[in-house]
């Protein structure tokens, strides 16, 4: 069972309130006066207090072309990739020349080469570290992420993996679409970057286990079929467009407590025994669905909604901010088993059965 050793997130310097927000994107959608107000109700509903930007407010809604967009991407992914990595590291005590494997995950930017092979000459890293960038997998990214990393952990235990999740959904903003699906965005989306450090069962580090530590004990990877078309991005001459179906809530609440179960069963654990929750914050009407699938209320659930709350949706990497909240602030209890739950197009859950040593 490989270990999580450390957790660190970064958001970029700009933040603004999600009233700021609003009075800045209100004058950019065409609409006429009595839809503008309805969409900009959507604002007000999001249960979103602050977002974070590479860009200050009066730069993100400025139209800019898919070049100039990816340019700014390149940029901001490798500062804020290089600092959390950085501040990772740390946490554990960690060499950057102890890492094996580099996992890093983003949807709202392409670079090739990709950001974890800049990270190697940053960070003084080896040569031969494995590299595994990953990109359309959206909001489930980071959970996925985690759950390849364990999978080559568990062949390779005395190894050690980063994971990486950067996004930059600030750069997407999209004046001229006046879909729901982008209003909605537009309400939700923050930029964000997170790292997980983990070590195979053969690590000091995993020799030792801690208190606090916390063993990845299985994953489980479900797609749902026929809905390719619930969540994802269109790329047009403009850059990304939000793909958000109406019904992935009642997909997730559909779905998640049986795939759960299925995921408890595996491993031989009672799913009664599960008391910590680390879920994706897509949005308040997928988190209350996943609240409802798995019959929680909102202690079991409060970190997911504080994250939600301060940063709104980070894509791939905001799961891992509500593992931060997990491990490096509620600290469960030694012998607490909980389930890291992320969903994203596909439309895929991708879960991890977590357990406090």
């Amino acid at each position: 069972m490989p270990v999580i050793t450390s957790v660190a997130t970064s958001v970029p310097q700009f933040a603004a309130t999600q009233d700021q927000v609003k009075a800045a994107f209100a004058p950019l959608f065409a609409l006429e006066k009595r839809r503008l107000d309805a969409a900009m109700t959507l604002f007000d509903h999001a249960e979103v207090a602050t977002r974070y930007s590479v860009l200050p407010l009066a730069e993100v809604v400025e139209p800019r072309s898919l070049t100039e967009t990816m340019k700014l991407y390149a940029t901001h992914a490798r500062r804020l990739g290089e600092q959390v990595s950085r501040d990772c590291l740390a946490a554990a005590e960690c060499r950057p020349e102890d890492v094996d494997l580099i996992v890093s995950v983003s949807c709202t930017g392409i670079m090739i080469p990709s950001v974890d092979a800049f990270l190697l000459d940053a960070l003084a890293m080896r040569r031969d570290v494995v590299r595994l960038p990953i990109t359309e997998l959206g909001c489930v990214g980071g959970a996925a992420s985690v759950a390849r990393a364990s999978d080559y952990l568990r062949a390779h235990p005395r190894a050690r993996a980063l994971v990486l999740a950067i996004e930059l959904p600030s750069l997407s903003l999209q004046r001229r679409d006046l879909s729901m699906d982008n209003l909605v965005a537009s309400a939700l989306f923050g930029d964000g970057a997170a790292a997980v450090l983990m070590s195979g069962d053969e690590t000091p580090e995993a020799t030792a286990a801690r208190a606090g530590t916390v063993r990845v004990v299985d994953s489980r990877c479900y797609t749902r079929a026929a809905s390719t078309d619930a969540l994802g991005f269109d790329l047009h001459e403009d850059g990304f467009h939000a793909v958000l179906a109406k019904q992935v809530p009642a997909n997730v609440r559909e779905d998640l407590g049986q795939q759960v179960r299925a995921l408890t069963e595996r491993a031989g654990v009672d799913l009664r025994a599960l008391s910590a929750f680390v879920l994706h914050p897509g949005g308040k009407r997928i988190l209350g669905a996943a609240e409802e699938a798995l019959v929680l209320t909102r202690e079991h659930t409060q970190p997911s909604w504080d994250v939600l709350r301060d940063y709104g949706n980070q894509s791939s990497a905001s799961v891992l901010f509500v593992l931060d909240r997990w491990v490096n602030g509620r600290r469960p209890a030694r012998g607490t088993r909980g389930v890291m739950a992320a969903f994203g197009p596909g439309l895929t859950t991708e879960l991890s059965l977590l357990e406090w040593v």
